[in-house]
């Protein structure tokens, strides 16, 4: 008999759970709260309580192709950075053709996960949701936990003295939807992540003035990398992963801070990091650079007080007449239907193995799928995540004991705090092919590139100086897609062809090029074998 698996939330991470478990085998059942599919990627004019909320104009900082799932590649007419309608659109396509729908159980809200009393031996558990005002107790065999962590506002309005005589408007960036009503007002934006750096961006196309409040700076990034490719299919190779894992760590901080700023100084425009030799996600905005650059932008210190109409930075410096503050201050998270015993947030921190399994329960029948911030997409992250998850749910993979599970947790937890600091953005903070590697050893499923370069050398050099998409862990191992090759080999063709709308001759520049570079030789070979007769 089948055993059975609640997904809890129908976003990315549920969608792609549901797959892992039919794909196993297992007979899943998803308590999705809303109407309808597709989580934090679904806009809505309205915010939500219990829901995540984004804003109109948001777009991916990941590309198609190292965003897609692993064995359905998003189709090569979609654009390379999707707008979040367009990534909605994905999903939908990905629910149909694997029939997940049928699985999902919507407006039905988990109020309460509890073990059941024979824990110890069965490891089950009993699932009590409520829909339509009618409460219901189910018995799983196993949890995944896929609710996300941009639901509760971070807004800590005490560390503004004044913000209670603060005459204008103040709000966290979960409310913000559109510019529209903002036109002609003095708005400051407090952080500098993501959402700060859009927000500002939009906003100060039609705000009389836009400030940017930053306590330590960041690094900032194009979506455009090298010869106009997205930027993640440049920087996150295996080759570029081993660089920065053998080479001393002051070369790797100061690699990263020549690549950084590459595009413009950022001393130059006040965004340089406080620490600039943490690995902190850098911010994705195309725009912001442009908008400093014509004034429309200001970046200003911390806040250090409010007066009715005011803001006072460290600095000194005072804004006056600001009418409204956007609080781009992040997130914190919690379980409500979680008891504490069983995953318990401190700090904006859970113990978890791997950043899925609680170390101390008797059976490992709960995991949690998308806790976790990588620097790189989260899509393939939660993928591995849920395959990994659903093998040990099947008794195919096991976990070490407690004592080894606390020591990797305590391990892990000193490792992120030394590469990306101890800021509460960065808690769920980890390297991108390390842990994705990780994860695919766990199931069998990460390539073996010595094998491969005997037996398919084309393909070797591909998956190790090419782009580390999730195509490369469906080559091998459980779940083999025959399709992953080609996926791999065709990936060019497919950032490429969105952007090829306009019908061009074919041009002959590359063969002239090419010639005036071999005449260009040959003049320098024989200039110098003219001044040599000249002695």
């Amino acid at each position: 008999m089948a055993k059975k698996v609640v997904v809890i939330g129908a976003g990315v991470s549920g969608l792609i759970s549901l797959k892992c478990c039919v794909d196993e085998g297992l007979e899943p059942t998803c308590f999705e709260r809303t109407e309808d599919i597709g989580g934090l990627w679904r806009f809505k004019e309205n915010v939500e309580d219990g829901r995540a909320s984004i804003y109109r104009s948001v777009i991916t900082n990941t590309s198609k192709e190292m965003s897609c799932f692993s064995d359905f590649p998003m189709p090569e007419d979609f654009p390379n950075f999707l707008h979040n309608s367009k990534l909605l659109e994905y999903f939908r396509i990905f629910a149909k053709k694997f029939d997940l729908l049928k699985y999902i159980q919507f407006q039905t809200t988990v109020i309460s996960v509890k073990k059941r009393p024979d824990f110890a031996s069965s490891g089950q558990w009993e699932v009590y949701t409520q829909s339509n005002g009618k409460e219901q107790r189910t018995v799983f065999d196993a949890v995944m936990v896929c609710s996300g962590h941009h639901i509760q506002p971070h807004l800590p309005l005490k560390s503004f003295p004044g913000i209670e005589r603060f005459r204008g408007q103040y709000f966290h960036s979960r409310d913000y939807k559109h510019p529209v009503g903002f036109e002609g007002k003095r708005i400051l934006v407090v952080g500098i992540g993501n959402s700060a750096a859009d927000i500002a961006s939009e906003l100060s196309k039609t705000a009389a003035q836009v400030f940017v409040s930053t306590r330590h700076g960041s690094w900032v990034m194009s979506r455009i990398s090298e010869d106009g490719y997205p930027w993640d299919m440049v920087f996150h190779t295996r080759f570029s992963s081993m660089l920065r894992n053998v080479l001393p760590r002051t070369v790797v901080k100061w690699m990263m801070e020549q690549q950084m700023n590459r595009w413009f100084n950022h001393e130059n425009y006040g965004l340089v990091p406080q620490n600039k030799y943490l690995m902190k996600e850098p911010v994705l905005n195309d725009d912001l650079p442009s908008r400093l650059l014509y004034g429309a932008i200001k970046v200003k210190t911390r806040v250090k007080e409010l007066t009715e109409t005011a803001v006072v930075f460290e600095d000194g410096t005072v804004e006056e007449d600001v009418d409204i503050i956007v609080f781009a201050t992040g997130y914190t998270f919690s379980f409500s239907f979680l008891e504490d015993s069983l995953v318990k947030v401190e700090d904006n921190r859970v113990s978890l193995y791997k950043a899925m399994f609680p170390p101390h329960l008797e059976k490992p029948t709960l995991a949690c799928i998308g806790l976790i911030q990588p620097l790189g997409s989260i899509f393939p992250t939660v993928e591995l995540q849920a395959r990994w998850a659903t093998r040990v749910f099947k008794g195919l993979c096991s976990l070490p004991s407690e004592t080894t599970m606390m020591a990797d947790i305590v391990e892990r937890n000193e490792k992120r705090i030394d590469l990306f600091g101890k800021s509460q953005s960065q808690i769920l903070q980890t390297n991108y092919v390390d842990y994705l590697d990780e994860l695919a050893l766990e199931i069998g499923a990460k390539p073996d590139f010595v094998s491969l370069l005997f037996k398919d050398p084309k393909l070797a050099v591909k998956l190790y100086f090419g782009p580390c998409n999730s195509y490369q862990y469906r080559l091998v191992g459980p779940g083999q897609w025959e399709g992953a090759r080609n996926a791999i080999l065709t990936q060019k063709q497919r950032i490429l062809k969105p952007l090829k709308t306009r019908t061009l001759q074919s041009s002959d520049s590359a063969p002239v090029s090419f010639l005036l570079k071999i005449l260009g030789l040959l003049a320098i070979v024989l200039a110098f074998f003219f001044q040599l007769q000249g002695f």
